[in-house]
Order: C-alpha cells, then sequence, then structure tokens
C-alpha cells in the first residue's frame, strides 16, 4: 500500500467540523464578492449609456458606443484572467494563507474607487472607471485559485467535493444581491426623484442623481469583502501545503490540530513522518516530460471545457437584459426613465437567478459526492447543449407575445443545468487532481482558460447577436448573426464541452495525494496518479 502521512490521513477521515463551514463561509464569501462585482457591472451599462452618451434629439435613449460596451463588460474579465495566473503561481511559491488577505484587499479599495470614478467628460469617468474594474478583476482572479485550493486541502475526501462547491455556490447569492440591490437603491432613487419616461421628455428622464444610483451599486460589493479579511487573517496554512510542499509535517500537524480539535500526532512515528515529508520523488515541474505524461491531458481537459463554458455561460449571463429585450420581456427603453429601467433590468435578472442559478449550485452540493464530478459535467453540458437549441431552432416561436413565459423557463433551464453541470466540476476539479506543489498554478491556468472564454462570450456575443438587419441594430454596431443564430452557436460550444469532459478524471471518493500520485510506492517503476486511467466511473 502507498505510505501516506498521518495528518493528511487525519484531514482525509477527519469527521465534519464545525471549522470546515466556518472555512466554506469565509471562503465563500470572496465568491459572493466575486459574483456581485462581476455581474453588477451588467446591471447598470443601460444607465451608463442614458446618462453619459444620449444624444439630444435623439428618438431613443443613449447606449454605450461598442467599444465602451466591450471595455466596460470585458476589462475586468482581464484583470481577472491576469490575477489567476498570477495568484495561483503565488499560491504555490509563497503559501495559500500568505496572499489570500491581499486578493480580498485589492477587492475592497477597486469596488470603492470604481463607483469614485471620476472626470470632467463621459471618456473620463469610462476610462478611470475601467482602471479601476481591471484591478478589481485581478483580485478577483487570486480568489479562485486560492479558495478552491484551500477548500479541498481541508475537507476531508468524503465530502470534499460537496464542500468545494459549497464555497462556488456563494457566487449565486453574490448574483442574486446584486440584484436586490439594485432593486433597493433604483426603487429608492425612482420614489424620491420621479422622473418622466423618455418618450415624455427625454432630457428630465435622467435626474442628476441618476449618476448616484450606479456608483452605489458599484460601491456595495466591498461591504462583504471587508467583513471577512480579519477571518482570512486568521485561517493557518493548509496542512498539506506544510507537509507536502514546505516539508514541514510536525508544524502541519499542530496547526490542524489547534483548528479541528483533534491530535493528529499522538500515535505517529515522528521519524517516519520527517521521512515522508522529505520524500522528493515527486518534484517534476509544470513544464516537464513527466508533469506531461502523467497531468498534461487532464490539465487540457480542465482548461477546455472550462473555456467552452464560459463562453456560454458569461454571454448568457451578461446579456440577459438584451435577450429578454429582445423577445420583448422588458419594455422597450424609451418607455422608461433612466432608473425606471435599472429596476426592470434588475428585477428580471433576479427572477432568473432565483429560478435557475442558485437551485443549481445547491443540487452540486447535494449530489457531487454521490453522483461524482465526471457525471454531473457530462450530464450539465448535455442539457446545456439541448435547451440551447430548443431555444434557438424554434426562436421565432418563443418571441411571440404568449409564448414569452415558456422562454423564460426554458432559460432558466439552461442556467440551472450550467450550475448543477460544468459551472460548478469546472470548478473543483483542478483543485483535486494536480500535486500540490503545482494544484494553485493549474487550477490558475484552467480558471484563466475560462476567464479567456468568458472573455470571449462577453465581447463576441455583443456583435454576433445583432440583428441581420442593419436598421435593427444597436447604435454603432454591424449588424450581427442575430439572437437564434448566435443561440446556436452557443448551443454547439456546450457539445464540444461535452467531448472534452472525457479528458477530465473522476475524483470522487480519493485522497487528493491518491490522485496526484504524491503517495505512491517507491520504486522504480512510475505509478499512475490514478487508480484507474479510465475518466468514466465504472
Amino acid at each position: 500500500m502507498p505510505k501516506e502521512l498521518g495528518v493528511l490521513n487525519a484531514l482525509d477521515n477527519a469527521k465534519t467540523q464545525l471549522y470546515h463551514f466556518t472555512a466554506i463561509v469565509v471562503a465563500g464569501m470572496g465568491f459572493f464578492t466575486d459574483a456581485y462585482d462581476l455581474f453588477c457591472i451588467s446591471l447598470v451599462t443601460k444607465l451608463l449609456g442614458r446618462i453619459y452618451y444620449t444624444v439630444p434629439g435623439s428618438l431613443t435613449p443613449g447606449t454605450l458606443p461598442p467599444n465602451v460596451a466591450d471595455s466596460v463588460n470585458g476589462v475586468a474579465f482581464c484583470g481577472t484572467l491576469a490575477g489567476q495566473l498570477f495568484f495561483g503561481w503565488l499560491g504555490d511559491k509563497l503559501g495559500r494563507k500568505r496572499v489570500y488577505g491581499l486578493t480580498l484587499l485589492l477587492m475592497v479599495i477597486c469596488a470603492i474607487a470604481s463607483g469614485l470614478s471620476f472626470g470632467h467628460s463621459p471618456k473620463g469617468v469610462i476610462a478611470t472607471l475601467c482602471f479601476f474594474r481591471f484591478w478589481l478583476g485581478f483580485g478577483i482572479g487570486g480568489d479562485y485559485p486560492l479558495s478552491a485550493t484551500i477548500m479541498s486541502e481541508y475537507a476531508n475526501k468524503r465530502t470534499r467535493g460537496a464542500f468545494i462547491a459549497a464555497v462556488f455556490a456563494m457566487q449565486g447569492f453574490g448574483n442574486l444581491t446584486g440584484g436586490i440591490v439594485a432593486l433597493i437603491v433604483s426603487s429608492a432613487f425612482d420614489h424620491a426623484y420621479k422622473a418622466p419616461t423618455y418618450e415624455q421628455n427625454a432630457s428630465a428622464s435622467v435626474p442628476a442623481q441618476a449618476d448616484y444610483v450606479w456608483r452605489i451599486i458599484v460601491m456595495v460589493g466591498a461591504l462583504p469583502a471587508a467583513l471577512t479579511y480579519y477571518w482570512r487573517m486568521k485561517m493557518p496554512e493548509t496542512a498539506r501545503y506544510t507537509a507536502l510542499v514546505a516539508k514541514n509535517a510536525q508544524q502541519a500537524a499542530q496547526d490542524m490540530s489547534k483548528v479541528l480539535q483533534v491530535d493528529l500526532v499522538s500515535g505517529q512515528d515522528k521519524s517516519e513522518i520527517e521521512i515522508l515529508a522529505q520524500d522528493d520523488r515527486n518534484s517534476f515541474g509544470l513544464f516537464t516530460k513527466e508533469f506531461a505524461k502523467r497531468h498534461g491531458l487532464h490539465l487540457v481537459g480542465t482548461a477546455v471545457c472550462w473555456f467552452l463554458l464560459d463562453i456560454a455561460f458569461y454571454s448568457q449571463n451578461l446579456f440577459q437584459k438584451d435577450i429578454f429585450s429582445a423577445i420583448g420581456w422588458i419594455p422597450a427603453a424609451k418607455t422608461m426613465s433612466a432608473i425606471q429601467e435599472v429596476y426592470t433590468v434588475a428585477r428580471a435578472q433576479t427572477l432568473i437567478v432565483m429560478c435557475g442559478l442558485i437551485p443549481g449550485y445547491w443540487f452540486t452540493v447535494a449530489f457531487i459526492d454521490i453522483l461524482g464530478r465526471f457525471t454531473i459535467q457530462l450530464m450539465g453540458f448535455f442539457f446545456m447543449t439541448v435547451f440551447m437549441f430548443a431555444l434557438a431552432i424554434p426562436y421565432h416561436h418563443w418571441t411571440l407575445k404568449e409564448n414569452r413565459i415558456g422562454f423564460i423557463v426554458m432559460y432558466s433551464l439552461t442556467f440551472f443545468f450550467a450550475n448543477f453541470g460544468p459551472n460548478s466540476t469546472t470548478f473543483i476539479v483542478p483543485a483535486e487532481i494536480f500535486p500540490a506543489r503545482l494544484r494553485s498554478t493549474c487550477h490558475g491556468i484552467s480558471a484563466a482558460a475560462g476567464k479567456a472564454g468568458a472573455i470571449v462570450g462577453a465581447f463576441g456575443f455583443l456583435y454576433a447577436a445583432q440583428s441581420t438587419d442593419p436598421t435593427q441594430t444597436d447604435a454603432g454596431y454591424p449588424p450581427g448573426i442575430g439572437v437564434k443564430n448566435t443561440l446556436i452557436v452557443l448551443g454547439c460550444i456546450n457539445f464540444f464541452g461535452m467531448l472534452f469532459t472525457f479528458l477530465v478524471p473522476e475524483s470522487k471518493g480519493k485522497s487528493l495525494e491518491e490522485l496526484s500520485g504524491e503517495n505512491e510506492e517507491e520504486s522504480g517503476e512510475t505509478v499512475e496518479p490514478q487508480t484507474s486511467s479510465r475518466t468514466v466511473p465504472v
């Protein structure tokens, strides 16, 4: 049998304790903040267009020009991609704990600064907003590999999937809170500063106080991050990093004894702990033939699946308001005041979050350690493909007024199976299957591939979803392929995600060391990092 450090074996078999739930909340609040900050901007982009880009005398309210909309929607994703790569690497070099607080500080400072964006012209305000949202995204990016790795290394192997999924599920509550905050703020301002619709009085439909609305919504994202900073600083370094990377098994046992309230060292042969801790059989790096042989296909699988998922997921999420407007679920902009439009968009997106996003996340928490990661990811991609085609092929049917509720139901189901599917599993698996000294880096690479997909979705969908009729496009946009054809493309992307899932191994019920090969026998033969080379559970 392969040898394993006593402290790690104790962690794998530990009963679920209060500290596990504390870690879920502390790590999860980072994702709560991440989701709020990344998606709140989609609630206020139409308001930004009205405030800064309304043309006097125009028959329709102002909208963000294409290059500005690209920047506002996509710049945080660019920062997130860079942050995932940088902090993922740093988390393996310096330790998870040492860089964990820095990501939160960046989020707090940049969320507040985004709301204080200054300038005497629209270009000045938008440029400042984009600058701070890039660095906000940089901090958010660091939270992906660090939170996933920390939770996987604290958890026991029986419920590890559910714990990591619960951290990620806080995104749903972040989205929901973003919608609720937008509803409260816009409703309060609408009651305090009544404004006519754009049709009735174009200039009066955007009261001066509307500029405060988007700033307040953006700045509230700093609160949850600030509230959890103290608790993050109190968390000890994970035992797996201390034992396997820092090579100090004794310190790892002491740290875990404090938080898990169990003596992890008693009964252990300390000389054996030291021998195992100093064992550097598995010292290959990321850019080596040995890594490529053991984990190369796994990294391709986790990265490509996340990339394909996020093209579809983020394009749907960021541009819900455009799809709702296209089918008539949101009234024409000129029939509302600027603040009323914020309320209407927030109400629609909050409904989707409640019906589709949040239930999907928690279904994953409930079933991931029963069904396994592979099954849930394959099933999720399959149903996302089915529902996307079901929306796209009879698209005209769904645009009819009597069928709009059916469209919303189908659209919600695609989100449900994204979250009870690959949106959760692509986050979980990279935190489990790679060696401890490369775990944060590999998760960061996979997550960065996902954000590259999000950038494709955020930028590409703006153009692709435009009408094929040049007279029906938004101001400044060239004709696109239309919403119907865009949905068909997204359906095809989901199908390819299903195929690449076969490169991803099943990690249910196995220790992290068993998955990565770090507890293999000392022998001349190479032991496969997984018990079996099969990726499909049998």
